[in-house]
Parts: C-alpha cells; structure tokens; sequence
C-alpha cells in the first residue's frame, strides 16, 4: 500500500484492524531492564524533544474509539462517491486517529479534504505493539501537533477557523498571481476630511482647548507585540529607557502620563484604563516588568492585557499549503497575522463594551516605543469632539514616496461611495498614475510634501461607534497577501507567505453615512511622531538617505526637542543647540 490511501481503502483497513507494517529504521530500547526492537519514526531532533510521556492507547479505549473514527471514515467514503472526488487521507493519519479527539479528528480530516494531506504525510502507521515508551512518544507529538492546529483553529474563530483561512488564502494568493488591484474600482483624491496644524497659531491653540475637556475620559490600548530584536534588544520594546537620563522605559512613561491625565482631568472616581496588546513573544516579559514595579502605580484592575494566538499558518505556494516547520515536522510553521487583530481582540475579551459601560468616551490607540505620543492628544482630541468623527488618525506630512502609508480620499467608480482611508505607501504611486495623477505621487510646490498625508497608527475612535461596529464585524479586518515570487511566473515563493491585517483600515468597515465621519489631524512630526524601531547601524544608512532613522538616540532627542518646540510657542527664548553624531547618527546637542 503507497504512502497515501483512498478513503474506500481506509476504511476497510480500519474493518481488518491496525496495520502491522513497520518503519525499516529500528532502534534498541529498554523496557522494564529487557531490550526489545521497536520502530523509531521520528528523527533525532524529533526525538530529543521528547521527555516524560505517559501511555494511554489502552484497549479500551481504543475499542471505544474504534467505531466513532469508521463512522468519520465511511462519511468521507460517502463524499467522495458522491462528488468523485480524488482527496486522500494519509494512511498515518488514518491509522492514528484513534488517539486524537474527536474534535481533531474531525479537523485533521477536514484539512486533508481542503488540499492539506502534505501535513500527515509522514506519520508513520502506530506500532503493532502499543503502549512501549517509543509508541506513547510518537502518540503525543501526533496529538501535540493537532493542539497547534486547534489553537489556529481557536485564533482565528472569529472568521470562520482554520478552514476559512486556507479558503481566504487561495482567494487572495489567485488574485494576487493575477495581479488584481484591490482598488481597482477605486478614483483616489486629496483628503478633505482633516487639517494641517501648526504649533503656537490660534487654530491650533483653539482646537487643544476643546481637547482638553475630553481627555479625562479616554481609555488607552498600546500594540506591544514585538520584541526589540531588531533593535539589538532582547526584551520587550515596552522595556526600552525612553530617555538616558532617569532611563524611564517606555510603559513607565505611558502609565505615568496616564495617571497624571486621571489625576488632574477625570470626573473624581473615574479610572483610565489601559490595554497592552502582548504576542507569546512579549506576554510574559510585559507581566513580570509590570509586576516588579507594582504597575508603575496603577491600580491592577485598570490594566487589562489581550494575548495574540499562536499566529497564522505560513503557506507555501498558490495553493495555499500550509508550511511545516524546517526544524520540526511535527510544528506548523506560525508567523504574525498583524497589529490588526488588536479589533478582533478587543471585542472577543470584551475590552471595549466594558469600558463604554464603565462611561469611557473616546479609544486612544498608540505604537510601544513613540515618546511623544500624548502631545499632540488633546488637539486631536478637539478635533475629534468638534467634527463628530468616529475615527480620526494622526498623521504627519509626508514626502512623496515615503515609505510610509498615505490618507487618501477614495470615491468609487460605480456606486460615487466615499471612503477616507491610509493607502500604503508601495501601492499609491500606482493608484494615482492610473487615475487622475499622471505624475503619482509627487511634492506639492508650495509645502514640499505631498498633498496625501503620512498615517503613523496613533488612531483615536469615539467609543460607542467603535463598539457598535466591533458587534457587526467582530473585528474582523481586511486581510491581504504578499507573496515574494521566484520569477516572473508567480507560482514559486521565495519564503513561505501569510495573510495579514493592519489596525488602519478599521476605516474601510466603517460604512454608510458612517464612513462620512472618518478624518485625520496633521501635525509636524517632531512634535507627534518620533519611534524607536531600527537597529543604530541601519538608522545611520536610513538617515543618510534623508529619512528619520528611528533609533532610540533620535527618539531621546526628539523628546527633549519635542518640549523645547512647546516652551518656544509660549515664549520661551531658548537658543538652537549644535549637533553631534553619535555611533553614525546625527542628533541635535
């Protein structure tokens, strides 16, 4: 019999009892002090990871099993007489179903039908002899391996689970190979749904005036997934000194912001809460920075820390195959499904309604390492109560070509719908060039930026709209792919793909009259906007290249620069400093 069995062939395999066929490598064990040849099915990393496993193929429970998994099988025999199907189930699978759950069961046959056999395909067929120490290991990196899918399965629930995600997979990664434009129906144009504030001027200092009666009632959720790897760093970003001089790290310095909010602006009684979205890579190093410092002073209860899954299921190819890890071929191959599913998890966990319950007006969304992020939040604040906006995004000007996402304006083709949303930067310049920008995305010659605003994810949503909406969408954002292909044939990647989602377009589900109401402040950047993100190495090629090289020297200065910007407005008479270059990074002295 091949590596693979139609289903027919299963099922009559499982009728005439467990297979005795045997893998050729063979190890010597010990059991009970006598040695005794057994199949060895797993490689020596494999086996290594092995420790400390408990037997449980009793016979009892294999009887008991026994009939639940024929019935499985022969339903799947019926399909595919009925639909002439050729799917097959491996025949390791087969053989081992009667260990899994029943709700594994049903999803280890549920993938092989969606195109997915490849992951079973080297399970080898259980022993003849059950219940020896080699038998009960393979039987737990089976099961531990179907827990993985589960918990994709469970992480991607409010979707539709794991078989909606190979389904959305094969949509977008066809789309993708065709090279259909997702705006395609789409006519981009200059956002009028926001302004340009300048520091210091009436209109600015009349719009923070408004903001102010509003940020005592804010909740705040900072998106803190990540690890400060690229940065050198090992820990989390949130860990990260904001500053050399106290070395205040940055969740410090949004708590204590927080609280100082609370103290001096929120009706008396009145808590600010605070969300962390954390990733496995961050939930326990967020835990332990927040418990040795007693949460920096903020009741326990004010925090609240939502926990992404294990990530989505990396693909290989246009047929949206699920990837197996390199390392281990009993591990799938996870990676990030993006900030956007900070939505998704804020309605799942409840966040959201809670704090609307609890009289919380407006949701405050910010990044984990930008040290300015609270000065520019009573202004948009204002600008949020005086135009009735559901969501407002702080943007910054933005030079054309910028590698950094664009607010556009979008009008449908057919239906005149209007949209105000954050196009990416590597898409724009395409857009406009085939509607009515012949040049794209080009300096406008009075400002020296381009007329389209740069998005920099520090979002502000009226709460009560924000929750309705969570309730019809579940939080679902739109998702896209981006596969790096081989050669021009696009149907070989370089590296496995994954579908995406980004917090940002929580404005394209914004609907109706609804969407009317989605606009955007713009303020200078060094005012707003300085992040710790790269590397002092790749922040020096960055910089000498004319962009901002967000490193943790430029975010220190930036903060200090940022306060020196404020005094000046109000009169402050302080002189320019020289400026200095630190390990290749040019930062004011």
């Amino acid at each position: 019999m091949g590596k693979k069995s139609r289903r027919r062939q299963n099922k009559n395999k499982k009728k005439n009892g467990p297979s005795s066929k045997m893998n050729t490598t063979r190890v010597l064990v010990t059991s009970g002090g006598s040695e005794e040849v057994v199949e060895d099915p797993l490689s020596s990393t494999e086996r290594d990871s092995i420790s400390d496993v408990n037997g449980h193929n009793h016979e009892e429970k294999e009887n008991v099993e026994a009939g639940k998994i024929t019935a499985l099988l022969e339903k799947e025999v019926v399909k595919e007489e009925e639909n002439e199907e050729e799917s097959v189930i491996p025949e390791g699978l087969a053989a081992s179903l009667s260990f899994l759950s029943e709700r594994q069961q049903k999803l280890a046959i549920s993938l092989c039908q969606s195109g997915q056999s490849h992951l079973f395909e080297h399970w080898p067929v259980p022993s003849a002899t059950p219940n020896t120490p080699s038998a009960n290991a393979v039987a737990k990196v089976k099961v531990n391996f179907m827990k993985q899918l589960e918990a994709m399965d469970d992480g991607y629930a409010n979707r539709g689970g794991l078989l909606k995600y190979i389904a959305n997979a094969k949509e977008l990664l066809v789309a993708s190979a065709r090279g259909d434009n997702p705006l395609a129906d789409w006519t981009p144009h200059v956002p009028k749904s926001g302004q340009i504030y300048e520091l210091g001027t009436a209109h600015f200092t009349a719009m923070e005036k408004v903001g102010m009666d509003q940020v005592g009632s804010c909740g705040f959720v900072v998106v803190a997934g990540g690890l400060g790897e690229r940065l050198g760093y090992s820990g989390i970003k949130l860990g990260l000194p904001t500053e050399m001089t106290t070395e205040t790290c940055y969740l410090q310095y949004y708590i204590e912001t927080i609280l100082a909010i609370q103290n001096n602006y929120a009706v008396k009684g009145m808590k600010l809460p605070l969300c962390i979205m954390v990733s496995n890579d961050t939930n326990a190093g967020t835990v332990k920075l927040l418990e040795d410092n007693k949460y920096f002073g903020m009741d326990t209860d004010q925090v609240s820390l939502i926990q992404q899954g294990d990530g989505v299921p990396a693909l290989l190819d246009n047929e949206a195959r699920i990837a197996l890890d390199p390392k281990d071929r009993y591990k799938i191959q996870a990676k990030p499904h993006g900030h956007g599913d900070i939505h998704a998890l804020m309605y799942t966990h409840g966040v959201a309604e809670k704090w609307a319950n609890q009289g919380i007006r407006w949701a405050v969304f910010c990044q984990d390492t930008n040290g300015l992020a609270f000065h520019t939040l009573p202004l948009a604040l204002g600008v949020s109560q005086s135009n009735g906006l559901i969501m407002n995004s702080l943007a910054v000007p933005r030079r054309a070509k910028q590698a950094i996402g664009a607010i556009a304006r979008l009008v449908n083709n057919f239906s005149g719908e209007e949209r105000t949303i954050s196009v990416e930067y590597n898409q724009l310049d395409t857009l406009l060039r085939s509607t009515n920008y012949p040049e794209g995305d080009v300096n406008d010659s009075n400002t020296g930026y381009s007329p389209f605003p740069g998005n920099i994810n520090q979002l502000i949503f009226d709460l009560n709209h924000y929750v309705n909406i969570l309730k019809e969408t579940r939080g679902a954002m739109p998702e896209f792919v981006n596969p790096k292909y081989k050669d021009e044939t696009k149907t070989v990647f370089k590296k496995p793909t994954r579908l995406e989602c980004m917090m940002q377009d929580f404005s394209t589900v914004i609907n109706g009259n609804d969407a009317k109401f989605v606009g955007y402040t713009s303020v200078s950047s060094d005012l707003c906007f300085s992040p710790v993100k790269n590397a002092t190495v790749d922040g020096a090629k960055i910089q000498a290249s004319g962009t901002h090289p967000g490193v943790a020297a430029t975010g220190e200065a930036d903060q200090y620069g940022a306060i020196i910007k404020v005094l000046r407005s109000i009169g402050c008479n302080i002189s320019e400093g020289s400026s200095v270059m630190f390990d290749g990074i040019k930062v004011p002295y």
